[in-house]
């Protein structure tokens, strides 16, 4: 059967989800300059992909599930129960999470500006930078720093 009560499956379906989550919000946050996109990338990242501990009671007088689960759903169903117990363990987890998200985000920012300044293709090169004023011969031998097209002239 397709879908089912498995953990493992419920799971693969929240990493895909986030994923998608992730894709679409750095593509929503494009207007802004990389370094601060890679940090709220990360930022969201470490609040999606963080875990906590949880503890629910079930219908029988006594007896609790407990369990793992995203932090931020932990905090929330906290918030909305008024539990702050789970409040208190599921928070400063979602907190750190989301630290360490921008933390990672500002350094795969720094790792792929350093890429590309130690030699990336041209295709790579940011725009207006290194890649964009280069030397070309022109028809008389001598050499010409504008990168501009030329259209051909009939003389």
């Amino acid at each position: 059967m397709l879908i089912s009560d498995s953990l493992p499956q419920l799971w693969l379906s929240y990493l895909v989800l986030s994923l998608l989550v992730l894709a679409t919000g750095y593509l929503g946050v494009g207007f802004l300059p990389r370094l601060p996109r890679w940090i709220v990338t990360g930022v969201v990242a470490g609040m999606l992909w963080s875990v906590a501990p949880f503890t629910s009671p079930l219908v029988e007088k006594g007896e609790h599930y407990s369990g793992l689960a995203p932090a931020v759903v932990v905090t929330a169903v906290g918030a909305l129960q008024g539990d702050g117990g789970q409040l208190s363990v599921a928070t400063p987890l979602l907190l750190v999470g989301m630290a360490m998200g921008g933390v990672l985000g500002a350094l795969i920012y720094m790792w792929r500006r350093r890429r590309d300044s130690n030699g990336s293709s041209d295709d790579d090169a940011p725009r207006g930078g290194r890649g964009q004023r280069r030397a070309t011969q022109t028809r008389g031998g001598a050499r010409d720093d504008d990168v501009r097209r030329r259209e051909p002239v009939l003389n």
